[in-house]
């Protein structure tokens, strides 16, 4: 039986900025190469509309999610934001059932009310902000890393009960782009992480 996977392009079109066409050409060459390696795709582009309801079931459907998402002011799109707000709200029962804390058993932590264990999960973003910036203490973002900074998405996915795998990070993508380059190592990236024998 061949593996699910959601591929989910939230890019958003900035006007003046970015056309949002690496998010989705990256969302787009991410189906061709699982494909290959043998999963089933779906996808959505969240700037085209959606219904609730058929995201949710493609959600709980798929064993493997990977999301597309340039960055706007350190955080997701507003479109995506409202993505995740309609989506996963009503994903109560089916992705997570509650906050995970319980008054008759202490060992139950917030946080441990996810319903999608054995689900995977992997965020892309594409920055304005140079790869340098990130990692070191002396530079804007205090030495965190992409994923530290974007700890809210991927804690928003473990409150579900998915698992992290790890993430490509375009930098620097409006005044120096390496698109090129960006797509030969997420290529590798896609295959070393999906390709089994």
């Amino acid at each position: 039986m061949s593996k699910r996977a959601l591929v989910v392009d939230a890019h958003q079109k900035w006007e003046g900025f970015a056309e949002g066409r690496l998010n989705s050409d990256m969302a787009v060459l991410t189906g061709k190469v699982l494909k290959a390696c043998g999963y089933e795709i779906r996808t959505s582009t969240v700037e085209q509309g959606y219904d609730p309801a058929e995201e949710l079931d493609k959600t709980q459907w798929a064993d493997v999610l990977v999301v597309h998402t340039p960055v706007f002011w350190f955080g997701v799109p507003g479109l995506f934001k409202t993505y995740i707000d309609e989506v996963y709200t009503a994903g109560i029962g089916r992705l997570w059932e509650s906050d995970g804390r319980s008054s008759t058993d202490a060992s139950k932590r917030y946080g441990s009310g996810g319903l999608t264990e054995g689900k995977q999960y992997m965020i892309c973003t594409t920055w304005n902000a140079p790869k340098e910036t990130f990692g070191d203490p002396t530079q804007f973002f205090d030495g965190k890393t992409v994923d530290e900074v974007f700890i809210g998405l991927h804690k928003l996915y473990q409150f579900m009960g998915m698992s992290r795998l790890a993430g490509y990070h375009c930098h620097d993508v409006l005044k120096n782009p390496q698109i090129e380059q960006d797509f030969v190592a997420y290529t590798a990236l896609l295959k070393n992480t999906f390709y089994h024998d």
